[in-house]
């Protein structure tokens, strides 16, 4: 395996973290792994500016129609409040192209899109512990896992947990110094506040009320 061309696909309303996450962690190969000629390039529908949930707008690089995914290719797919409406332009270039990617990753519900494009039919996934509900409708075998690997697709639960997939994949590519050299280098020693980073461990209102709010 390797991992030198990536190509994300951006889209409004994505998560921010779920992008920049495992890209930080893919780009350090460069610095850390003797890997050199490591390319990013963003694309969205329609090769537009793209508005984040969060606010931030990120700039692609073109459409994904001029930058079909090549052999060698890492495709990440981001989640987002909203993927529940589906870009269509989006699900049906995944459809047509994703499985020429050597290698799909999705965060968050970043799987959806990948199991509504038809790419997940039969593989176990993972996704934001919220939406997991959702993806026996696409085929899917919904895990509670944090990062699941089944053949050449990896998905990761919601949103930080793309940067513990961007650490797994650097383990396997080049090896568990790289990635632990990666993980220092990131300062990556998560210790939140308080223990509610997931629906079986956080207080059963707080999961109620988040579950109100999420889209149907």
């Amino acid at each position: 395996m390797s991992l030198r061309n990536v190509l994300v696909v951006l889209y409004d309303g994505m998560q921010s973290l779920d992008v920049t996450g495992p890209v930080e962690t893919f780009a350090a190969l460069d610095h850390f792994g003797g890997r050199s000629g490591y390319r990013i390039r963003t694309v969205s529908p329609g090769g537009t500016p793209v508005r984040t949930h969060s606010g931030l707008t990120l700039v692609p690089d073109g459409d994904p129609e001029g930058a079909r995914p090549a052999p060698g290719t890492t495709l990440p797919v981001p989640g987002g409040r909203y993927t529940a409406d589906f870009e269509p332009r989006l699900t049906d270039w995944l459809r047509a192209h994703g499985s020429g990617a050597e290698r799909l990753v999705a965060v968050c519900t970043g799987a959806l899109l990948l199991a509504a494009a038809g790419l997940l039919d039969g593989r176990r996934a993972a996704s934001h512990r919220m939406f997991l509900d959702r993806l026996p409708a696409f085929g899917a075998e919904p895990t509670g896992e944090r990062v699941v690997f089944d053949g050449k697709y990896v998905t990761a639960a919601g949103v930080s947990s793309g940067i513990d997939m961007g650490l797994a994949l650097l383990g396997r590519i080049a090896g568990d110094e790289v990635a632990q050299t990666v993980q220092l280098m990131t300062e990556y020693d998560p210790r939140p506040p308080s223990d509610a980073g997931s629906p079986d461990k956080a207080p059963a209102d707080l999961v109620a009320r988040l579950r109100a709010v999420s889209p149907p």
